[in-house]
């Protein structure tokens, strides 16, 4: 079967396209011929070698993907064969074929197609817990939501709308910012030619803002944390910026309001029952048309490296997606 390889760390250029032999089903395991895989920022982090998980060579990246279910070992009751599903495994779905734990696998709808489902696990993943396990985001509250028009950040300007939440999207550009209010952002903020702590407190208003999503950090996390009102919650969910930013702590003492770490990844391994739940209401909402899934762009599995460039030069609104 064919399969993108990793095989040292370096730019998306320096991927390469094999044959491999196909996997097979181990304990607790499913083969999921891929359909459809769903790259993400971190993918060009991992080839690079600059992520927290280093895989040993060769790996294949991205790390969820949407398929039929092929074969099941034997003492899995709750995934058959011919099955559509989703699935997340960290690393490795950039191929035909994959072998996964059972566990990480959600059924989905025929009306749901395999590209928009492909995206559906990490950025809709993370958000959904995000904003409901870790913020309590309520109905009424309001949300500003950073780097707006990227994959998460369009996943929280979606679920926050779904959950009640006023929406502030947060991007680079009026271009960014248009096409979130078009999937449901109230208002917006150009941080590259407004300040953004002046203007998210002027739209928070006295009250100030009651949760932050972040997953650009850098210069604009300490602005953002700074708008917060009253018991509001910073949410810590990546670094797209590339900068690890240092808050000070006297900000959180001042207003009593909480820094959250949004460690998704984790979480699934330690609750996967409880990420097949939450997964469950993203891909009812997602075959309902209330989330868009929104795919920018589809390219064959041979033109992974232009896909990966395009995320690092941060061309995407949504997702990209590549066909198998």
């Amino acid at each position: 079967m064919k399969a993108v390889l990793c095989t040292h760390f370096g730019p998306p250029d320096a991927l390469r396209l094999d044959d491999i032999d196909p996997p097979g089903a181990g304990l607790g395991e499913a083969v999921v011929a891929v359909k459809a895989v769903a790259l993400n920022f971190f993918d060009t982090l991992i080839i690079a070698g600059k992520y927290q998980h280093k895989p040993p060579f060769p790996f294949s990246p991205g790390a969820e993907f949407a398929g039929v279910v092929e074969s099941v070992d034997s003492g899995v009751a709750d995934i058959r064969p011919g099955d559509r599903v989703i699935g997340y495994c960290g690393w490795g779905a950039a191929r035909e074929s994959v072998a996964v734990r059972a566990e990480r696998l959600v059924k989905i709808p025929d009306q749901l197609d395999f590209e928009r489902a492909a995206g559906l696990t990490v950025t809709y993943g993370t958000t959904l817990y995000a904003l409901r396990e870790r913020a309590e985001l309520r109905s009424g509250e309001s949300l500003a939501v950073l780097g707006a028009s990227g994959g998460t950040g369009l996943a929280a300007v979606e679920l926050g709308k779904i959950m009640g939440a006023r929406v502030i999207a947060c991007a680079s550009s009026d271009e960014k910012l248009a096409f979130a209010r078009k999937h449901g952002a109230d208002d917006t903020v150009n941080y590259e030619r407004e300040d953004l702590r002046g203007s998210l407190r002027k739209l928070g208003s006295e009250r100030g803002i009651d949760v932050v999503y972040d997953p650009v950090g850098g210069r604009y996390a300490e602005p953002a944390l700074r708008s917060l009102g009253w018991l509001g919650r910073y949410l810590v969910v990546g670094f797209a910026a590339g900068e690890i930013p240092k808050i000070p702590l006297n900000l959180a003492l001042l207003k009593s309001c909480d820094i959250r770490g949004v460690s998704w990844g984790a979480w699934t391994s330690r609750e996967p029952q409880a990420q097949r739940k939450l997964m469950a209401d993203i891909v009812n909402w997602s075959a309902a048309g209330k989330l868009s899934a929104h795919v920018q762009a589809v390219y064959p599995l041979s033109e992974i490296a232009a896909a990966l460039n395009a995320i690092a030069e941060r061309k995407v609104m949504g997702k990209i997606v590549l066909r198998t």
